[in-house]
């Protein structure tokens, strides 16, 4: 441990490795904004792809398993040392991490032969398993672990995508892709129910207010074994009446724990309410995808409620306000930042109508959207990943969060 200290300290490398956050969510809003274009240009005919899965596929898998995984990375890197108080990882094992991370994304966009793209994309997962239970397990934090198996399950979740495309089988509705997704939504859950009303009781306290986030009780207990349910129907048996009522159960149970947390307290700072916003978009999709079970909306356009909304607007929001506290920076999102909250939140609007109408304008205008706000992230937040630490300075109540 002393070792490992003294070489953080004499870290002299690139401030992008010296630590977990920073290279990872880096590359996860430029790949959210790329693969959508190559997207848009597959179904427009610009570009012919020979890709380890079919086009529908290969969009499917690059933005639950490729995207997603690596905000979870930059997240449990960062988030394991507080659990722990352990040393985080930096230079050449980072490296080689997002390595292999990057090696996975080129892996399918190869025609390789199943197995070994299989291999290559796998890698990276195992690896981040690896690392957060030799994390926990070291530091002796045992109720973070069913974080490691909720990124362990991700995982295998992937390996049966793989399995299911080779197999010729329709992987972009699959049991791995539907696993894979109940996995982040359950992760959204469990973390964002320990961060939302954390947070906003801090920022509510500092004001001197006095109605603050409710405490987490068995009943938040009861909502999270509700969801966990819900979730586990959707992907086993995702048409049957019982996934749909138990989807719309955890809709409104989600909602009414979410009501608990003072969210309307939050709209003088955007990098509060768009983490409210982003969970009630997580109870909002168990909703949506409840009413798709009973045919009252198209299947595709629902998920996207929680694919687009809930997973992108809350993995935007835990990159921009890590990012910000880890750089010593002032926990406040200006307007740049606050354009890119509302852009992804346009897209899930705009994504949900287009299924609702049958409207390409609308799939282009979700698309647009999409990539202004994960590309903006990317441009606004550059120097921020890879310069170095700034000297945090005093703020008033207005800018802390």
């Amino acid at each position: 441990m002393a070792g490992s200290a003294e070489r953080m300290r004499q870290w002299r490398g690139p401030a992008v490795l010296s630590y977990g956050f920073r290279p990872f969510f880096l590359m996860a809003p430029l790949w959210a904004a790329a693969a959508m274009a190559l997207w848009i240009a597959m179904l427009t005919g610009l570009v012919d792809p020979r890709l380890a899965f079919d086009p529908m596929a290969w969009h499917a898998h690059e933005l639950v398993f490729g995207y997603t995984s690596a905000v979870i990375a930059g997240f449990v890197l960062t988030a394991v040392p507080n659990w722990t108080g352990r040393l985080p990882l930096f230079g050449a094992p980072l490296a080689g991490l997002a390595g292999l991370w990057l090696i996975g994304r080129v892996a399918v966009a190869l025609p390789l032969p199943w197995l070994a793209a299989m291999a290559a994309d796998l890698a990276f997962g195992v690896a981040l398993v690896a690392v957060v239970l030799r994390e926990i397990v070291a530091g002796g934090n045992w109720k973070n672990l069913p974080v490691a198996g909720l990124i362990a399950l991700f995982t295998l979740a992937n390996a049966g995508f793989h399995g299911e495309a080779a197999s010729g089988l329709n992987a972009a509705d699959g049991y791995g892709l539907r696993a894979g997704l109940g996995a982040v939504l359950m992760l959204i859950a469990l973390i964002g129910g320990r961060i939302v009303p954390s947070f906003t009781r801090n920022w509510l306290a500092a004001r001197k207010q006095t109605a603050l986030p409710a405490p987490f009780s068995r009943l938040d207990a009861g909502v999270l074994a509700v969801t966990g349910a819900a979730l586990s129907s959707f992907v086993a048996i995702p048409e049957s009446p019982l996934a749909g009522g138990l989807s719309l159960l955890a809709g409104l149970a989600n909602l009414w724990r979410l009501a608990r947390w003072q969210g309307l307290r939050t709209g003088a700072e955007p990098l509060l309410w768009v983490l409210h916003l982003a969970y009630g978009l997580l109870a909002l999709g168990f909703l949506t995808v409840g009413a798709a079970g009973f045919d009252l909306l198209p299947v595709p356009a629902a998920r996207h409620v929680w694919m687009a909304g809930a997973v992108g607007l809350m993995t935007l929001a835990v990159m921009s306000r890590a990012s910000l506290g880890h750089t010593g920076r002032a926990l406040h999102a200006g307007p740049g930042l606050t354009s890119c909250y509302l852009a992804i939140a346009g897209a899930v609007a705009a994504r949900l109508a287009a299924g609702v109408w049958g409207q390409d304008g609308l799939l282009h205008l979700s698309a647009a959207l999409w990539m202004l706000g994960f590309g903006g992230f990317a441009v606004l937040y550059w120097p921020v990943l890879t310069g170095p630490r700034v000297a945090k300075k005093p703020v008033s109540g207005a800018a802390r969060a």
